[in-house]
Formats: C-alpha cells, sequence, structure tokens
C-alpha cells in the first residue's frame, strides 16, 4: 500500500511537472510573439527561450502548429477577460454594448498584433487541415475558447434583434462574421498602407493611419449588425399645395 502510495505521489508530480514545463513554453512563445511577431518565431527561438532542447517540445506537442494554437489560446482568454469586464453591465443599450465590446477587441488586435496574426494564420486553414496538424484535445480548447469569445457578441447581437436595433436572425453566424471581418481589418491597420490611382498604371501608396483604421473597424461592426436597418431612409411627408389636384 506504501509503495502505491508513492508512486501515485511521483506519478502526480510528474504530472505537475509537465503542465509546468507546458505552461513555460507557452509563455516563451507568447513572450517572442508580442516581441517579433508570429510570422518568424521558431521553436529553436522558444526552446532557447524557456533553456531546454527543441526535441523536448516536441514531447509536449504535437508539432509547431499546435503550440501556436495554444498561444492563441492564451491570447484569446484574455481578450474575453477584457471583454467581460467592458460588458460587465446590461443596462446599457445593445448598440452601446456592442459598440463597447467591438472597441475592445480592435484595441486588443492593435496592441497585440501577432494575435491578429495567429488568428487569421488558423482561419486561412481547413477543417480537415487543422485537424490533420492539431491533436483532438487541443482542438477542444481552441474551440472552446472562441465558443466563449464569440457568444458575448452574439448575446448582445440576440439582445438587439430582440429590441429591433439589428437585423441578426442567426446571432451565432453574425458573431463569427464580425470577428473575421475585424480581424482582416486589423490587417490593413498592420500593413499600415493605402493604395490609389492617380492615373492609369500608376498607383500610389499612402500611409494608413491606424485610427482611422479602427474608427471604421468599429463603425463596420454597428452597420453589419443593424443589416438593412441602417439603410432605411424615414418616410416624409410634404403638405400639397392648394393648388395641386390629387
Amino acid at each position: 500500500m506504501a509503495s502505491s502510495l508513492v508512486s501515485l505521489g511521483r506519478r502526480r508530480t510528474t504530472a505537475e511537472r509537465r503542465r509546468d514545463r507546458e505552461r513555460d513554453i507557452i509563455a516563451a512563445t507568447r513572450k517572442l510573439f508580442d516581441a517579433s511577431g508570429s510570422t518568424g518565431a521558431q521553436i529553436e527561438d522558444i526552446a532557447r527561450e524557456v533553456g531546454i532542447n527543441k526535441a523536448l517540445i516536441y514531447r509536449h506537442f504535437a508539432g509547431k502548429e499546435e503550440l501556436f494554437a495554444l498561444t492563441l489560446v492564451d491570447y484569446l482568454t484574455e481578450l474575453d477577460a477584457r471583454m467581460a469586464a467592458a460588458d460587465s453591465s446590461n443596462r446599457r443599450t445593445p448598440m452601446v454594448r456592442l459598440r463597447t465590446l467591438s472597441e475592445t477587441f480592435v484595441d486588443y488586435c492593435l496592441e497585440y498584433p501577432a494575435f491578429a496574426d495567429c488568428a487569421m494564420s488558423l482561419l486561412r486553414r481547413t477543417g480537415e487541415e487543422l485537424f490533420g496538424e492539431i491533436t483532438e484535445p487541443v482542438m477542444t480548447k481552441l474551440g472552446t475558447s472562441m465558443a466563449t469569445l464569440l457568444d458575448r457578441t452574439a448575446t448582445v447581437l440576440r439582445a438587439g434583434h430582440k429590441a429591433g436595433v439589428f437585423e441578426a436572425p442567426a446571432p451565432d453566424y453574425l458573431a463569427n462574421f464580425l470577428y473575421t471581418q475585424t480581424l482582416g481589418a486589423m490587417q490593413m491597420a498592420r500593413m499600415g498602407l493605402v493604395v490609389s490611382a492617380t492615373s492609369p498604371g500608376h498607383p500610389v501608396v499612402h500611409h494608413a493611419d491606424p485610427g482611422m483604421v479602427r474608427e471604421t473597424a468599429i463603425t463596420a461592426t454597428l452597420a453589419t449588425a443593424a443589416g438593412r436597418k441602417a439603410l432605411r431612409r424615414p418616410r416624409t411627408t410634404t403638405s400639397r399645395s392648394a393648388g395641386e389636384v390629387s
């Protein structure tokens, strides 16, 4: 009995050490992402940051894509906490609540450009590709963190639809669409470029002001949620003149 308890204690200690090592690796990946972006991060750099051989990373994760997916989970969890704090009062109108959530999302993308890059990289893959690169437990973690985040927007969209403010009969779909739409807009802020044509064959590149991209992205979110309601103009009635024949 005593030897069994000792063995169990050792297994628990090993499991705890493994979890601690995994957290250290994810934290190091996040640190590199925030410092130099997600595109240039290499397994060798991550291993060096943690102080281990890169072969040990593959004992904890199926590959680079899985490690990056778990780092995205870390971003999503942090972003969700910010959005929860921003939307702590449901007494405000759905339009104000959606604007607040959109501002929080956009500002987080501007603060952590690597998050937007990492999220967009994931969206460029098909479901089949993802399941081929990422194990099911990690996919479950990623899906849960995304669903939790998106449900905050979907909840506000439902409230707005009920109040007649938003044209959102499918709030879960629209929440996913707004998430993708905003990430795309943030790539424009990341590039910092606007292309125009002064004359045929002579394109001109201008600087894209991040503040302008921010406001456009937020406005686009509100307009998309309002849908065709935003396009309807109130009818105006004019009095007929005395000599007008009906």
